[in-house]
Order: C-alpha cells, then structure tokens, then sequence
C-alpha cells in the first residue's frame, strides 16, 4: 500500500484461536455449528416479532433490534474466522481489516446500549406500570433506539479514524481471530498514546455509563420487587428481568474484561479467549435467553406456524 494511505501493509495475518493443528477440524465444526444456530435463532426473533401484532410493543421492539445486531455482528467476523480453520494463512486485506473493525466496533456499541434500553423498559414495566404506555411511547423507543446507533456511530468513527493515522511498517500478524483495537496496535511502528487513551476513555464510557444505568434501574426495579405481596408476583417479576441480567453479565463482563486494561502480549492471549464470549456466545445465546421461557413468543411460534400450515 502507498505510503499516502497511511501505511506501508497491504495485508494481515491473523494468527486465529489456536495454531495446533489438530484442533482446526474440532474448532471448525464448533464454530460452524454456532453460526448456523445464531444466525437462525436471531433471523426467527426478527421474522416471529415483525410477523405478529401482538409482539408489537417497546420490550420487543428493542429484542427485534438486539436480534438484529446480534445477526450482523456475528457474521461480521464468523464466516473469516472459519476460513483459518481450514487454511494453512489466514489473509486479510488492509482496508478488508479496517472495514471488519468499524463494523466490529459499531454493533459491539450498538448492543450495549440496546441491552440499557432495554433495562430502562423492565424498570418502567415493574416501577410504574400504570404509566407504562405513556412512558415507553414508540416515539420514545425510537429516540432510544436512534440514540444507541447514533452514539454508537460517533464511538466507531473515533476508534476508527484514530486507527487510520497509524503506520504499519513490517509486522503483519494480528494475535486474534479479528481486527480488534488492541492487537492492531501491538503492530504499529508509531505511537499509539492518542489510541489508547481514545480506547480507556471511549470504552471506559460505554461500559460504565450503561452499567451504572443498568444497576440502578434495576435498585428500583429490586425494591418495587421487594414491596410486592404474593409470591407469584414475585417470582413472575423476577423471570421478567433474569434473562437480561445474564445477557448484561455476560456481555458487558466480557467486554470490561478484554479493554479495560493495558494491552501486553499476555492480556492479549487471555483477551482473545474471553472475546469469544461477547463475540461468539453472547449472540448465540440471546435467542435462547429471551424466548425459552416466553409464553409471548411459544404463542407466536404457534400462530405462525399454523398460518403457514393453513
């Protein structure tokens, strides 16, 4: 590449999860078999709550957009990362990484805020819920929802742009299965203090400002738990919040675990093992979480498979 488009690498290596030879094929089929189902489970969230009017409301108005991210991210990276399984050199181009890093980076952003809104929307449905309708009104849902891409957007362009006026000279082989932030700057032959200050203070914003909102809706969800009666309507208000405390813990656990400290050659290798999580096991899981349980979704599952029987 000419030194005018701020780098003299025209390619990438990536190293992937492993380089033992006889966990390629192993490697393949898990990751093959993850895809398949994260990409039907969520395509069938997508489908089931467009296709049915009475899950048109705000908690799946905000599953189908978790769905939908969940979809994109995971085929953002999954289909490269399992070509490595079965090359001897994983290749990628230069602009091939920076454009897998944007998007990597803005449905990574996008679903932690999603995950937020959605912990605003348990705690107006348990807190107030006479004021529900009004309060979560599709007006308010989608300014929710067009702030999360549009803070999202910004944060990309941030990470991005910054990543772009670096230079690589010689080094070409990314430690990680994907063009992530902090690998891509173990290979910079020039100095990477503006991203990772960038890095600390972007990651450090979009980690704990929807964490604290998150604990704190659910101090007041907790407490209005607390004052209800009848064990039944605890344990159904409960249920309500539980699958999205173990999307939450583990998506933003992850994630706090991989950028929220300094970048090492060790960090490195604990930090591709834990981005599996948020990248691999988190969007497989969703689907899973938020509809095994649901008496709303088994309905609609029901009537759309009847309609097509019919």
């Amino acid at each position: 590449m000419a030194p005018g488009n701020g780098s003299f690498v025209t390619e990438f290596i990536l190293m992937g999860l492993t380089d033992l030879p006889y966990l390629q094929l192993p490697l393949f089929c898990l990751f093959l078999v993850m895809y398949v189902v994260t990409v039907l489970g969520n395509l069938c969230l997508v489908t089931l709550i467009g296709l049915n009017s009475h899950l048109h409301t705000p908690m799946y108005f905000f599953l189908f957009n978790l769905s939908f991210i969940d979809l994109c991210y995971s085929s953002v990276f999954t289909p490269k990362m399992l070509t490595h399984f079965t090359s001897k050199k994983n290749i990628i181009s230069y602009r091939g990484c920076m454009t897998q890093l944007y998007f990597l980076c803005f449905f990574a952003i996008s679903e932690a805020y999603v995950l937020t809104s959605m912990a605003y929307d348990r705690y107006v449905a348990i807190c107030n819920p006479l004021l529900y309708n009004v309060v979560m009104s599709p007006k308010v849902c989608s300014i929710l929802m067009l702030g999360s891409y549009l803070v999202s957007f910004l944060d990309t362009m941030a990470h991005t742009g910054c990543m772009l006026r670096l230079t690589f000279c010689d080094a070409n082989t990314i430690n990680h299965y994907l063009c992530d932030i902090l690998p891509l700057l173990q290979l910079s032959c020039t100095s990477t203090y503006v991203n990772e200050l960038v890095v600390f203070i972007v990651e450090g914003i979009n980690v704990i400002v929807p964490t604290v909102t998150i604990f704190v809706s659910y101090g007041f969800i907790l407490s209005s738990i607390l004052r209800i009666s009848s064990t039944e309507g605890r344990s159904k208000a409960f249920s309500t919040c539980s699958s999205h405390i173990v999307a939450v813990s583990l998506f933003f656990g992850s994630g706090a675990f991989t950028y929220l400290k300094p970048s090492s050659a060790g960090s490195l290798d604990e930090g591709k093992i834990s981005s599996v999580f948020y990248t691999n096991v988190v969007p497989l899981m969703n689907p899973f979480i938020y509809s095994l349980r649901n008496k709303d979704i088994k309905l609609a599952v029901r009537k759309t498979l009847s309609k097509r029987h019919f």
